[in-house]
This record gives structure tokens, sequence and C-alpha cells, in this order.
């Protein structure tokens, strides 16, 4: 067994380790096709090790730029998980993964017992696009669903920052907005985001945190408290899903525990098909 640092020539190796876990390592696969697998300080980069034996990588663990560690390791969760952080010298600000291996990375790094401001077990959902259920405010057209447009970035901003006010449990601050921001403009640029309206009302967001050429990872989908309860997250989603479907993409995945949004996704075919950890501090 050797446990190293990933450097340039490693990608086929660990694209297959993590592409034969896809449903639960969609953000280190995304992150990596997007900015590559050596880590000089940009968005989206990280630290990545894995665990080697007999020339296959059989445990993951990134350090991403945000402090956020990723683990995919069916084993040796301890040994990836510390030589990570150890490479990074950073600060480790959340962890995610499938969740026995968040359990076990959270307990290798001395932080069982550290109190998190999130910190919970998530459902691990997915759907098979062509088996797509498709809402009838959607199909009726009584929903209008489409990419945002310029104007409407100032109120996506402040549904980002609710968003992490409300869901992850973040702080009000300056720089949450200039993040919240930045994930949006992200998500727009990228061709990740999509909205709903009724009477030409915003009512809904539906986004990606990432994507690939097959598959997709839903993220940061957000409603106001006054619009809820009323379909609009679920036509926002169905018609970002089939505008993906028609470029191509196979396959949709989540993770999420609140029983609304629960009732949601399955109304849209979502199944769970397995758990999920997500720690921030």
């Amino acid at each position: 067994m050797t446990v190293r640092l990933l450097t340039l020539g490693d990608e086929p190796v660990l694209e297959a380790f993590l592409g034969a876990h896809r449903d639960s390592s969609m953000i280190p696969r995304a992150n990596i096709r997007r900015v590559g697998i050596v880590y000089e300080g940009q968005a989206f980069g990280g630290q990545y090790v894995g665990a080697f034996r007999d020339g296959a990588i059989v445990a993951f663990a990134g350090h991403s730029w945000n402090g956020v560690l990723l683990v995919q390791a069916p084993e040796q969760v301890a040994e990836v998980t510390r030589a990570c952080v150890a490479i990074s010298g950073r600060k480790v600000t959340g962890i995610l993964g499938p969740l026995e291996h968040v359990i076990e990375a959270r307990a290798a790094l001395g932080l069982a017992e550290v109190p998190a401001k999130k910190d919970e077990d998530e459902a691990l959902c997915a759907l098979d696009l062509d088996e797509l259920c498709i809402p009838q405010s959607l199909a009726t057209g009584a929903i209008v669903c489409r990419p945002p447009v310029p104007e409407e970035r100032e109120q996506l901003y402040a549904w980002r920052v609710a968003y992490n006010l409300e869901i992850l449990g973040g702080v009000d601050s300056a720089d949450l907005r200039r993040q919240s921001a930045s994930m949006i403009d992200w998500q727009i640029n990228d061709g990740l985001a999509w909205v709903a309206l009724e009477n030409g009302k915003l009512v809904s967001f539906s986004g990606y945190n990432s994507a690939l050429p097959d598959i997709v990872q839903l993220g940061g989908i957000y409603t106001p408290p006054e619009h809820r309860a009323r379909g609009h997250a679920r036509a926002a989603i169905a018609a970002q899903l089939l505008a993906s479907r028609r470029a191509g993409v196979e396959r949709a995945v989540l993770f999420a525990s609140d029983p609304f949004a629960m009732r949601c996704y399955e109304g849209l075919g979502f199944r769970q098909i397995g758990e999920f950890g997500l720690v921030l501090w």
C-alpha cells in the first residue's frame, strides 16, 4: 500500500476509481475536470491524495480550496485523510462524502467531538433522466422556466445568501455575501442555473454544483418562503433536467435531508440509493 499526493499523469487512474463511485464522487470529478489535479490556490482546486494497491487507487481524499475535505475511501480512510491534511497544511472547514467515510475521517482527524454549524446525515438520491416525471405546471406552461437573465442576478445573490443562512447554517457577513455572489455568477456563467417564473415573477431557483457530460448533481435549490409548497422548485428542477437530457446527460444525483425537499425530489422520480455525510464548521 502506497499513500501519496496525486500529480499530473495520475488523472486516468483517479478517474477510473472515482468513476466507479460516480454517484457519490461528483464534486471531486467535476472540480478536477474544471481546473486540473495540481493545486495552485485556484478556486475549485485542491490537493488530492490516493492510496494505491497494485497500481490502482483504492481510497481518495481531497482538501479543497475552501477547506472542505472530500472523501471517497471504502478502505484506508484514516491514512488518506491524515496524509491529505498534512500535505495541505490548511484548516479543515468541512467534510463531505459517503456517510460512513465522513464519520471515519472526522474521527481520524480528531474532529468527532468538535461542534459543527451543519452536521447532517443526508439521503443520496439518483434519477435516470429518461424516467424524469414532468410536473403539470411545467407541461401546461403555468410556470415558465429558463436560464436567468443579467438583470436577475441581484435577486439571485440575495436568494443564495438566504440559502447559506437557512440551509448551510452560515452567519451573515460581507464575506458570505461575496461568496454567495461568486457562486451564483459561476453557476450562471457556466450554464448551470435555471429559474422558474409565475406571471413574470421569479419564484424559484434550480442549479447544479457539479456537471459532467453524462451526469449532473443538483445543489443550491432555493424557493423563498412566500412561494413554497406550490410546486415551483419541482418545475424549475424538471426544466433544467430536461434541458440537460436533451444535451445528452443521462443521470442526476443529489443529497438532501429536509423532508419537504425530499418529497419534491421524489415527485420528480428521484430515489434514495445511499447515505451521504456533510459536516461544516
